[in-house]
Protein backbone atom coordinates (compact mmCIF):
# COMPACT_ATOMS: atom_id res chain seq x y z
CA UNK A 1 0.00 0.00 0.00
CA UNK A 2 1.45 3.34 -1.25
CA UNK A 3 0.83 6.18 1.70
CA UNK A 4 2.40 9.41 2.16
CA UNK A 5 2.18 9.93 5.83
CA UNK A 6 3.20 12.43 8.22
CA UNK A 7 2.62 12.45 12.14
CA UNK A 8 3.43 14.45 15.57
CA UNK A 9 2.54 15.34 19.28
CA UNK A 10 3.02 18.42 21.68
CA UNK A 11 2.41 18.82 24.93
CA UNK A 12 0.55 21.90 24.72
CA UNK A 13 -0.09 23.22 28.20
CA UNK A 14 -0.34 20.56 30.23
CA UNK A 15 2.78 19.26 32.48
CA UNK A 16 2.60 15.70 30.66
CA UNK A 17 1.83 14.60 27.60
CA UNK A 18 -0.98 11.83 28.09
CA UNK A 19 -1.69 11.60 24.17
CA UNK A 20 -0.47 8.45 22.44
CA UNK A 21 -0.06 7.33 18.61
CA UNK A 22 1.30 3.96 16.88
CA UNK A 23 1.19 3.33 13.22
CA UNK A 24 2.06 -0.12 11.19
CA UNK A 25 2.51 -0.01 7.78
CA UNK A 26 3.28 -2.86 4.90
CA UNK A 27 2.72 -4.29 1.66
CA UNK A 28 -1.03 -5.93 2.74
CA UNK A 29 -2.61 -2.97 4.90
CA UNK A 30 -2.16 -0.05 7.26
CA UNK A 31 -2.87 0.48 10.90
CA UNK A 32 -3.04 4.11 13.02
CA UNK A 33 -4.23 4.62 16.26
CA UNK A 34 -4.68 7.47 18.22
CA UNK A 35 -5.58 7.63 21.94
CA UNK A 36 -6.00 10.34 24.81
CA UNK A 37 -5.11 9.21 28.24
CA UNK A 38 -7.76 10.63 31.18
CA UNK A 39 -6.66 10.10 34.62
CA UNK A 40 -4.64 11.35 37.40
CA UNK A 41 -1.27 10.20 39.23
CA UNK A 42 -0.41 8.95 35.02
CA UNK A 43 -3.00 6.64 34.90
CA UNK A 44 -4.22 8.04 31.67
CA UNK A 45 -0.72 8.56 30.53
CA UNK A 46 -0.75 4.92 30.99
CA UNK A 47 -3.95 3.78 29.60
CA UNK A 48 -3.35 5.52 25.95
CA UNK A 49 0.31 3.82 26.05
CA UNK A 50 -0.78 0.50 27.10
CA UNK A 51 -3.76 0.70 24.36
CA UNK A 52 -1.64 1.58 21.84
CA UNK A 53 1.18 -0.95 22.09
CA UNK A 54 -1.19 -3.76 23.05
CA UNK A 55 -2.87 -3.24 20.18
CA UNK A 56 -0.27 -2.97 17.42
CA UNK A 57 1.61 -5.91 19.35
CA UNK A 58 -1.97 -8.10 18.17
CA UNK A 59 -1.81 -6.53 14.47
CA UNK A 60 -0.56 -10.07 12.86
CA UNK A 61 -3.30 -12.54 14.21
CA UNK A 62 -6.38 -10.07 13.81
CA UNK A 63 -5.20 -8.51 10.51
CA UNK A 64 -5.19 -12.34 9.04
CA UNK A 65 -8.97 -12.88 9.18
CA UNK A 66 -9.83 -9.14 9.33
CA UNK A 67 -11.20 -9.99 5.51
CA UNK A 68 -13.70 -12.50 6.66
CA UNK A 69 -15.61 -10.19 8.86
CA UNK A 70 -13.62 -6.75 9.07
CA UNK A 71 -16.24 -5.26 11.73
CA UNK A 72 -16.68 -8.32 14.15
CA UNK A 73 -12.61 -8.99 13.85
CA UNK A 74 -11.65 -5.40 14.51
CA UNK A 75 -14.65 -5.98 17.41
CA UNK A 76 -12.55 -8.36 18.71
CA UNK A 77 -9.27 -6.93 18.41
CA UNK A 78 -10.16 -3.86 20.76
CA UNK A 79 -11.39 -6.32 23.07
CA UNK A 80 -8.59 -8.38 22.98
CA UNK A 81 -6.31 -4.97 23.61
CA UNK A 82 -8.06 -3.62 26.47
CA UNK A 83 -7.17 -7.24 27.80
CA UNK A 84 -3.59 -6.57 27.63
CA UNK A 85 -3.88 -3.35 28.44
CA UNK A 86 -5.48 -5.18 31.74
CA UNK A 87 -2.32 -7.21 32.13
CA UNK A 88 0.30 -4.43 31.66
CA UNK A 89 -1.43 -2.21 34.64
CA UNK A 90 -0.09 -5.94 36.38
CA UNK A 91 -2.08 -5.54 39.11
CA UNK A 92 -2.43 -1.95 39.94
CA UNK A 93 -5.42 -0.49 41.51
CA UNK A 94 -5.46 2.88 39.44
CA UNK A 95 -5.95 0.12 36.19
CA UNK A 96 -9.79 0.83 37.04
CA UNK A 97 -9.34 4.70 37.11
CA UNK A 98 -7.34 4.82 33.68
CA UNK A 99 -9.60 5.53 30.82
CA UNK A 100 -8.55 6.28 27.43
CA UNK A 101 -10.37 7.54 24.16
CA UNK A 102 -9.29 5.76 20.92
CA UNK A 103 -9.51 6.71 17.13
CA UNK A 104 -8.20 3.31 15.21
CA UNK A 105 -8.31 3.18 11.26
CA UNK A 106 -7.03 -0.09 9.19
CA UNK A 107 -6.95 0.42 5.88
CA UNK A 108 -6.18 -2.01 2.43
CA UNK A 109 -6.57 -1.98 -1.14
CA UNK A 110 -10.82 -3.90 -0.36
CA UNK A 111 -11.95 -1.64 2.46
CA UNK A 112 -11.05 0.42 5.44
CA UNK A 113 -12.18 -0.38 9.13
CA UNK A 114 -12.67 2.47 11.75
CA UNK A 115 -13.05 2.08 15.65
CA UNK A 116 -13.10 4.97 17.72
CA UNK A 117 -14.36 5.73 21.81
CA UNK A 118 -14.55 8.90 23.34
CA UNK A 119 -13.83 12.10 21.29
CA UNK A 120 -10.58 11.75 19.48
CA UNK A 121 -11.43 12.14 15.59
CA UNK A 122 -10.78 10.35 12.15
CA UNK A 123 -11.58 12.42 8.85
CA UNK A 124 -11.36 11.51 5.50
CA UNK A 125 -11.51 13.83 3.09
CA UNK A 126 -10.48 14.42 -0.76
CA UNK A 127 -9.57 18.54 -2.15
CA UNK A 128 -13.11 19.12 -2.54
CA UNK A 129 -14.80 18.01 0.74
CA UNK A 130 -14.50 16.63 4.15
CA UNK A 131 -16.59 13.26 3.34
CA UNK A 132 -17.06 12.08 7.02
CA UNK A 133 -15.54 12.65 10.68
CA UNK A 134 -16.17 10.17 13.58
CA UNK A 135 -19.12 11.41 15.77
CA UNK A 136 -18.13 11.74 19.00
CA UNK A 137 -19.22 10.27 22.44
CA UNK A 138 -19.38 13.17 24.18
CA UNK A 139 -21.86 15.62 25.33
CA UNK A 140 -21.64 18.82 22.60
CA UNK A 141 -21.62 16.20 20.62
CA UNK A 142 -25.23 15.45 21.69
CA UNK A 143 -25.65 19.26 21.22
CA UNK A 144 -24.28 19.55 17.90
CA UNK A 145 -26.45 16.55 16.72
CA UNK A 146 -29.46 18.70 18.24
CA UNK A 147 -28.81 22.13 16.37
CA UNK A 148 -27.48 23.70 19.61
CA UNK A 149 -24.15 24.27 18.96
CA UNK A 150 -22.22 24.57 15.40
CA UNK A 151 -19.25 22.61 14.45
CA UNK A 152 -17.04 25.64 15.47
CA UNK A 153 -18.91 25.94 18.88
CA UNK A 154 -18.14 22.62 19.88
CA UNK A 155 -14.44 22.71 20.57
CA UNK A 156 -14.70 26.02 23.09
CA UNK A 157 -17.97 24.84 24.59
CA UNK A 158 -17.79 24.42 28.58
CA UNK A 159 -18.62 21.10 28.24
CA UNK A 160 -16.42 19.92 25.53
CA UNK A 161 -14.47 18.06 28.09
CA UNK A 162 -17.85 15.36 28.72
CA UNK A 163 -17.40 12.05 27.41
CA UNK A 164 -19.71 9.34 26.89
CA UNK A 165 -17.73 6.72 26.31
CA UNK A 166 -13.69 5.87 27.01
CA UNK A 167 -11.90 2.89 27.20
CA UNK A 168 -11.30 1.48 30.30
CA UNK A 169 -9.95 -2.05 31.90
CA UNK A 170 -13.76 -2.74 33.22
CA UNK A 171 -15.03 -2.31 29.68
CA UNK A 172 -18.14 -0.32 30.35
CA UNK A 173 -18.10 0.92 26.94
CA UNK A 174 -17.66 -0.48 23.61
CA UNK A 175 -16.14 1.52 20.34
CA UNK A 176 -18.21 2.23 17.23
CA UNK A 177 -16.62 0.58 14.51
CA UNK A 178 -17.98 1.20 10.70
CA UNK A 179 -17.05 -0.58 7.50
CA UNK A 180 -16.31 1.83 4.48
CA UNK A 181 -15.75 1.49 1.02
CA UNK A 182 -11.88 1.42 -0.32
CA UNK A 183 -9.58 4.20 0.16
CA UNK A 184 -9.44 6.10 -2.97
CA UNK A 185 -5.95 7.52 -4.51
CA UNK A 186 -5.40 11.20 -3.45
CA UNK A 187 -7.89 10.72 -0.51
CA UNK A 188 -6.53 12.07 2.70
CA UNK A 189 -7.25 10.97 6.38
CA UNK A 190 -6.41 12.68 9.80
CA UNK A 191 -6.40 10.77 13.01
CA UNK A 192 -5.75 13.50 16.05
CA UNK A 193 -6.97 13.90 19.79
CA UNK A 194 -9.35 16.92 20.42
CA UNK A 195 -6.60 18.96 21.14
CA UNK A 196 -5.74 19.57 17.38
CA UNK A 197 -9.45 19.27 16.27
CA UNK A 198 -10.90 22.08 19.09
CA UNK A 199 -8.77 24.76 17.46
CA UNK A 200 -8.66 23.26 13.59
CA UNK A 201 -11.53 25.10 11.51
CA UNK A 202 -13.18 22.81 8.76
CA UNK A 203 -11.50 25.20 5.91
CA UNK A 204 -8.22 24.21 7.91
CA UNK A 205 -8.83 20.68 7.53
CA UNK A 206 -9.70 20.80 3.81
CA UNK A 207 -6.61 22.55 3.31
CA UNK A 208 -4.51 19.93 4.87
CA UNK A 209 -6.31 18.03 2.26
CA UNK A 210 -4.90 19.93 -0.89
CA UNK A 211 -2.17 18.50 -2.98
CA UNK A 212 1.43 19.40 -2.23
CA UNK A 213 1.38 19.90 2.03
CA UNK A 214 4.04 18.51 3.88
CA UNK A 215 4.53 18.05 7.57
CA UNK A 216 5.41 21.67 7.84
CA UNK A 217 1.90 22.52 6.40
CA UNK A 218 0.88 20.23 9.89
CA UNK A 219 3.33 21.47 12.42
CA UNK A 220 1.87 24.79 11.44
CA UNK A 221 -1.62 23.86 12.15
CA UNK A 222 -1.15 22.01 15.33
CA UNK A 223 1.09 25.24 16.78
CA UNK A 224 -1.94 27.42 15.59
CA UNK A 225 -4.36 25.15 17.45
CA UNK A 226 -2.21 25.90 20.82
CA UNK A 227 -2.21 29.35 20.18
CA UNK A 228 -5.85 29.84 19.80
CA UNK A 229 -6.11 27.76 22.93
CA UNK A 230 -4.62 30.65 24.68
CA UNK A 231 -2.59 28.77 27.16
CA UNK A 232 -5.00 26.17 28.06
CA UNK A 233 -3.93 23.73 25.14
CA UNK A 234 -4.71 20.04 25.98
CA UNK A 235 -2.37 18.14 24.58
CA UNK A 236 -2.05 18.23 20.79
CA UNK A 237 -1.71 14.85 18.36
CA UNK A 238 -2.52 14.34 15.08
CA UNK A 239 -1.08 11.74 12.36
CA UNK A 240 -1.99 12.76 8.72
CA UNK A 241 -1.64 10.16 5.45
CA UNK A 242 -2.71 10.32 2.02
CA UNK A 243 -3.27 7.39 -0.53
CA UNK A 244 -0.86 7.55 -3.10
Amino acid sequence: MQLEFYQLTSVGNRESNQDYMMHLINEDYALFVVADGLGGHQAGERASSYFCHSLIQLAPEYSANIKENPEQIMDAWVDAAIDMMLEAFAGDSVASEAHTTCAILFLNKDFLVTAHCGDSRIYRMNREQIIWRTRDHSVTQGLRDDGAVSELQMGVHPEQNQLTRSINVLKNHKPDIKLFSAPKTGETFILCSDGFWEFTKPHEFQRLAQKGISKKDLMKQARMAVLRAAGRSDNVTVQWLRII
